[in-house]
């Protein structure tokens, strides 16, 4: 009997292979340097980790509601308040297992078969994938360097169908780690009303970003959604918390939808999210942000030495786009040889871009300068037998 003809449109995550091979590398021997994966190396901040314990400790181990735990959904919108300038109604968010549970619930109450949605390519995999599970069809609109990498207002409105039902969008992005103003972001929210659909907006790496300041759609309009995540900036990532905001009306169909899809996210994680907003944890992540920065800013440098940096800079997140096509057209083979003989691993573009991923590579520069530096050395290495 054949599987749900939907989970076949559903792509393997590529990067989790190649994670493999190069954790199995590791267990071999071999001096491995991890930038296929999107988790820096550091450990979840001290005040979150303790606040976990203390939960656990108290017995905060039973359901919460369904769409969270009061006190943590009016943290979550005194942080819109005080980072943003934005006034956001507790009873507009939703907390939710990973971003992922918030994508999920968002993508089953605004599409369905025979809805069309627009996303910028390169993009997330994922994103479609949610999208493809709920029955619609994805246009994935090129971007490049002319856009800014990035689905801006113009792209929306040359590729607007009749069908087209809702716009998703990432800022800053993954995996090119390019980001939208507040004007461009304005427009995009403008173009969308105008045509009658819906704006999820993917805020995940919010706080993450070096040239621009970190902005939220819902400094701009109150219908768009959107989803966040306490893995990235917070650097939770296994606690697996996430977060939708959403339209007023939208909360009472969402709730419904999390009490019957996960009920509620895990509760000692919420409890533990709390200290993620206190002055103290505040300044560590602040400390990391720009640590991540002095990342980048290391590797572009080395890269600008073999003469592939990319034209645009990455504004945020901690990846670079990179276009590799003066080497390869086949960004699998080039990522395996990489790691199989100078024990590096990157991903493939394949997993992101639909148009031109056989080109381009993701690169995360999410472990320290030294081992960078030493990335960088052994791509030259390696591009020079080519």
């Amino acid at each position: 009997m054949p599987w749900n003809s939907r989970v076949e449109r559903v792509a393997p995550f590529r990067v989790m292979s190649l994670l493999e091979a190069a954790q199995a590398r590791e267990a071999a021997g071999h001096d491995v340097i991890h930038l296929e994966v999107g988790e820096p190396d550091f450990a979840t901040p001290e005040p979150v980790v303790a606040a976990g314990r203390a939960a656990l400790a108290a017995g905060h181990t039973r359901y919460s509601p369904a769409a969270g735990l009061p006190v943590l959904r009016e943290a979550i919108a005194g942080h819109y308040a005080a980072r943003f300038g934005a006034e956001v109604d507790p009873a507009r968010i939703l907390v939710t297992p990973g971003a992922s549970g918030a994508l999920l619930l968002a993508s089953q109450l605004l599409v369905g078969r025979s809805d069309r949605v627009l996303m910028a390519d390169p993009n997330y995999p994922c994103n479609r994938h949610f999208m493809a599970l709920a029955g619609a069809e994805v246009d994935n609109v090129p971007i490049g360097p002319h856009s800014g990498w990035q689905l801006d207002a113009s792209l929306i409105a040359r590729h607007w169908q009749d069908a087209t039902r809702l716009v998703m969008l990432a800022t800053p992005s993954n995996p090119t780690g390019h980001m939208l103003d507040a004007a461009q972001l304005k427009a995009v929210a403008d173009t969308v009303a105008e045509r009658g659909g819906y704006l999820l907006v993917d805020e995940i790496y919010q706080g993450l970003s070096y040239d621009l300041e970190p902005l939220t759609v819902a400094s701009l309009t109150p219908d768009a959604f959107v989803v966040n995540s306490f893995s990235k900036y917070f650097g939770m990532t296994g606690w697996r918390l996430g977060w939708l905001l959403a339209p007023q009306e939208a909360v009472e169909p969402l709730t419904r939808l999390a009490q019957n899809v996960f009920l509620a996210a895990p509760t000692p994680a919420q409890h533990a999210a709390l200290a993620a907003f206190t002055p103290e944890c505040r300044e560590l992540l602040e400390a990391r942000r720009h640590e991540l920065g002095r990342r980048r800013d290391a590797l572009l440098a080395g890269l600008a030495r073999l003469g592939l940096a990319p034209s645009l800079p990455p504004q945020g997140a901690f990846y670079l786009w990179l276009d590799i096509s003066r080497y390869s057209r086949d960004s699998q083979v080039f990522c395996q040889r990489l790691l199989e003989e100078e024990n590096v691993a990157i991903t493939p573009g394949v997993d992101f871009a639909v148009n031109g991923g056989e080109h381009h590579v993701r690169i995360a520069f999410t472990t320290g300068i030294a081992r960078l530096e030493e990335a960088v050395s052994r791509l030259e290495r390696f591009l020079a037998r080519m």
